[in-house]
């Protein structure tokens, strides 16, 4: 301890200085006595001096308990206390004692001269650490700029206020270092002429969460000189009145005069804002002078800062306001609302709730607590229950609780507590039957926050009779609406006419709706949902919902109708995402019409109709479970239904069951509604229902197949159904690929492909699936593979564009297989896992199937066997449930046995060549000629190895094998 540097040995230029003492030396002196506590004073150097040293600190000087150290890097400094504040929370000092060491951190330019440094930095530093308390770090304002965005894992900062040091001219802002695991509350900071700037603010109970970018855009905001009147407006339980008061400890240091809170949540008079602003600065009333001109006398030269909390029922103060930023140049007044106060002075800023994650994409992996919304529920939750933590099994139930709760920090708080007595799990399980779970029991906080559904009414009660009937109607709509929309729909559920406009935006200011713009420019309104079942309580208990949903049900019906038409034409991806953005408001028109056809038949024609509208939105966009649910009930409710009503609905919901692998009911519903068409004498819908059947039936008989489609296409002729006409064509066109036909699938293909160039860019998007099939036709002939690559490609894009991914994996897949065969390994994984990928996410079992296959072979290619295995046999489970896709067994058999000869099970690798073979034959689906040179040359050298007898042996015995009974 002796050996301290010389003066030449100090850092120079810019140094971070380090200053501690021990809390109650004294004490402990007299507690311990001289002979304990010189051996506990040695031990407490000896421990600091190694930690310092460690973090390549230079000790300037000591004095008895003190230490004064520079560090070249503010950082280490910060390492350094951090490692000395753990260590002396946990070591085991002579006779039990506890050591609480206080810090001062400061970064400046002190001057070095022979005995050390000098200068104001050095007293600022020293006078830093006097102004903590034992086991706290105290930075300043520069040292907290140099290292906020470099603090260690569990390390903090937190702005503590400006304080008046001792012989420091000024004020000084301090900052407190916190770390987990250590205490992070002390007592105010020791000053000799502390200012405290903020006035009827009570101190907070609980920790301040996420904000970060609010904080900083407000606290700029009131620094601007333009900006006199702030208003933070939001909605209930949104967390206004705890950002203005975090707000005003950021910025205390700019209003030399004073942050002065006035909580107006019990002031229902706009006559008595005055009176109770007048009484927080201290402004008593006299004769002779108004009390209005008092309070401008005392703000006149003040640079001041008022906090105006909660003055959504008192708005029509606005004037007043107006009045004293007019009389008082240097004041500056933030209001906390739900409701702006619209005048012209007013700034506003919009409070959000806090982040929550999209449940939609949310992995494992992924870090919760990134989310404010998570974080706060898990801070409250520990409140209650100490030992609460985010683990595999509550993540989820957390992360649907926040997002259930709209991220609004009161529910979310609210939430968290009910964990004393509620698993997450249970707790989301009861919020899902409604915000009644969320009661508080909380003594010192308003009655109106300790239900969110008590904050909401607050708000409700607030609006005009006619400002509550627009809002309760507008519960009704799932994920917003547009205007058109709210005055179609709220308006003609009492038959009423007129403008709502104004009332909507009315609504907007009042914070219990939100207005978006969307990309062209249009808007919609939104609701969040907790207030969205507010209203929708409100609006039973007005006896209106019966009606009002019954509009928005007709209203949905007859906007699907009319966009449906457009998406075969040019502009497919518009239309289709104008479906897409009032997709949940269809799902519950549609949900109301199929609950009403169990007693009203006339809402089976419009639920049908419903369907059908959006029949294209779900093929293309991949919604097969939502059609085949919705479908599904309309089969049932079908039943005793006009035959025509009955046939288009088997007609429908037969596409539905065969993408998700239901092969036999698809069949069977395919085949009733055909039946019924015929009966009926619909040619038109005979027709769609004969292209529909082959489709399927191309899977497990392409003779068959091949017939269907040709039946269609005469019928398509027969009525002049040029463009279903076309789209047979290419459907023909893609089983005769599978026949193996490729000089028909292509000159079939080419014929569409010119039919769609002369009608034009109206059908961009259904060009694409010829120019798919043709891609595949090449490609399998061994023919033009440039040409293929360059078609397929081309038929990606329109795919992608429209967001139809099943038939982008399609592609994918493809490309994948063409990449493998020019030898680009890598290239053909990349493809073939995002087509797996794309498959699995639309849950289309059998391309899942298809894409594996594809992957397995090029695994194999790679060198990497047991990947192959993985993804063939992963691939066969699927299609052991898919038997009729006989193509796709034939194929994965095939490319498995050429893996498995290559592991030297030659006969098992020739019972499945042979099954694959037996396959193919029963289907009329030939293998590729793209595949033949690696096939033949496997099956020759595995009957070379075998000799011809063993391997004729082993293939008659493949041959008698069913794919069930193919073991792997």
């Amino acid at each position: 301890m002796n050996n301290l540097p010389t003066y030449t040995q100090l850092p120079q230029g810019t140094v971070t200085l380090l200053f501690t003492d021990i809390e109650g030396s004294t004490r402990l002196l007299q507690q311990l006595g001289g002979d304990q506590y010189g051996p506990l004073l040695a031990e407490t150097r000896e421990l600091l001096q190694s930690i310092f040293e460690k973090w390549h600190g230079s000790i300037v000087d000591t004095q008895g308990d003190a230490f004064f150290v520079a560090f070249v890097r503010a950082s280490d400094a910060i390492a350094a206390a951090i490692e000395a504040q753990y260590t002396f929370a946990t070591h085991p000092f002579p006779g039990g004692a506890s050591v609480s060491i206080r810090m001062g951190i400061h970064t400046g330019e002190p001057r070095l001269v022979s005995s050390g440094y000098i200068g104001m930095d050095v007293h600022r530093s020293a006078r830093i650490m006097g102004a903590g308390h034992g086991g706290q770090v105290l930075l300043s304002q520069t040292t907290r700029d140099l290292v906020e965005h470099d603090l260690p894992e569990g390390a903090s900062i937190q702005y503590l206020g400006v304080y008046g040091l001792k012989d420091i001219a000024g004020e000084t802002p301090l900052y407190q270092l916190s770390v987990a695991g250590l205490p992070d509350t002390f007592p105010s900071p020791i000053t000799s002429k502390a200012q405290n700037r903020l006035h009827g603010f009570s101190s907070q109970p609980t920790t301040f969460v996420g904000r970060e970018q609010e904080l900083a855009t407000i606290s700029r905001l009131l620094r601007c000189n333009d900006v006199r009147l702030l208003t933070l407006v939001g909605t209930a339980g949104v967390g206004k009145t705890r950002l203005a008061k975090q707000v005003a400890t950021e910025i205390s240091d700019i209003f030399l005069d004073g942050i002065y809170f006035v909580a107006l949540a019990m002031v229902d008079n706009a006559d008595a804002v005055l009176p109770t602003t007048a009484r927080v600065l201290g402004v008593r009333e006299e004769s002779g002078q108004s009390l209005l001109e008092l309070v401008k006398d005392a703000l006149q030269e003040k640079r001041l800062l008022l906090v105006l909390d909660n003055a959504e029922q008192v708005v029509a103060s606005a004037l007043l306001l107006a009045d004293l930023l007019a009389s008082c140049p240097l004041l500056k007044i933030l209001v906390t609302s739900r409701e702006v106060l619209r005048i012209q002075a007013e700034q506003v800023f919009e409070v959000r709730p806090l982040a929550v994650p999209d449940l939609a994409h949310l992995r494992a992996k992924d870090n919760l607590t990134e989310y404010a919304s998570i974080t706060l529920f898990v801070e409250r939750a520990q409140t209650v229950k100490p030992d609460f933590q985010l683990n595999a099994v509550n993540a989820q139930p957390v992360a649907k609780i926040c997002a259930r709760l709209d991220g609004i920090p009161l529910a979310i708080e609210l939430a968290g507590a009910r964990i004393k007595y509620l698993t997450p799990q249970t707790l989301l399980t009861q919020l899902e039957q409604g915000l009644i779970a969320l009661k508080g029991n909380v003594r010192d906080v308003p009655a109106r926050q300790q239900t969110l559904r008590n904050a909401i009414a607050w708000s409700y009660d607030l609006l005009d009779t006619g400002q509550q009937q627009l809002f309760r109607r507008l519960a009704v709509f799932v994920g917003g609406c547009t205007p058109e929309a709210a005055e179609r729909v709220c308006l003609i559920a009492d038959e009423q006419q007129g403008e709502i406009q104004e009332e909507l935006e009315a609504l907007v200011d009042k914070s219990l709706l939100r207005l978006e713009e969307q990309e062209a420019g249009e808007q919609r309104f939104s609701m969040l949902q907790t207030l969205r079942e507010y209203a929708l309580e409100r609006l039973a208990a007005a006896g209106e919902m019966e009606a009002t949903q019954e509009a928005h049900a007709l209203y949905y019906l007859d906007e699907a109708e009319k966009i449906a038409p457009w998406l075969q034409e040019a502009e497919t991806v518009y239309w289709l995402d104008k479906l897409e953005i009032e997709h949940k408001n269809m799902q519950a028109a549609l949900s109301w019409l199929l609950e009403r056809a169990k007693s009203e038949n006339i809402r089976i024609d419009q639920a049908l109709r419903l369907c059908t509208a959006l029949s294209d939105l779900w093929k293309i966009r991949s919604y097969f479970q939502e059609g085949h649910r919705f479908l599904e009930r309309l089969v049932t409710l079908s039943k005793g239904s006009p035959p025509s009503i009955r046939a288009e609905v088997l007609y429908q919901i037969s596409f539905m069951a065969f993408i998700q692998d239901d092969m036999e009911s698809a069949a069977l519903f395919l085949e009733e509604s055909l039946a019924i068409f015929r009966v009926l004498g619909d040619k038109l819908s005979t027709a769609k229902a004969l292209r529909t059947l082959a489709q399927q039936k191309a899977m497990s008989t392409t003779t068959e197949a091949h017939a269907l489609m040709e039946e269609a296409l005469t019928l398509f002729k027969e009525i002049g159904e040029t463009e279903w006409f076309t789209f047979a064509r290419s459907d023909l066109a893609r089983i005769a690929i599978v026949q193996g036909n490729y000089t028909e699938a292509r000159a079939l293909l080419e014929e569409s492909l010119a039919d769609f160039e002369v009608r034009g860019n109206r059908y961009i998007y259904n060009k694409a699936f010829p120019l798919a099939f043709l891609a595949s036709a090449l490609f399998l002939s061994g023919k033009e593979q440039a040409k293929a690559q360059a078609l397929a490609e081309e038929s990606l894009t329109s795919f992608r564009e429209v967001g139809n991914q099943r038939f982008a994996a399609y592609v994918l897949n493809m490309l994948g297989r063409m990449a493998l065969q020019r030898g680009d390994f890598e290239e053909a994984r990349k493809l073939c896992e995002e087509s797996v990928e794309l498959f699995d996410e639309v849950c289309y079992r059998v391309g899942v199937a298809e894409a594996l296959t594809s992957l397995a072979r090029v695994r194999a290619a790679q060198g990497d066997d047991e990947a192959a295995q993985d993804c063939y046999a992963r691939s066969w489970a699927l299609l052991l449930k898919t038997l009729d896709a006989k193509e796709l067994c034939a194929s994965c058999l095939e490319g498995w046995g050429e893996l498995v000869a290559r592991q030297g099970k030659l006969e098992q690798a020739a019972q499945m060549w042979a099954a694959a073979a037996t396959l193919r034959a029963g289907l009329v689906a030939p293998m590729p000629p793209i595949y033949h040179p690696t096939y033949n040359q496997a099956v020759a050298a595995v009957r070379e190895q075998l000799g011809t007898k063993a391997f004729q042996a082993a293939w008659a015995e493949g041959r008698k094998l069913s794919p069930a009974q193919i073991k792997m």
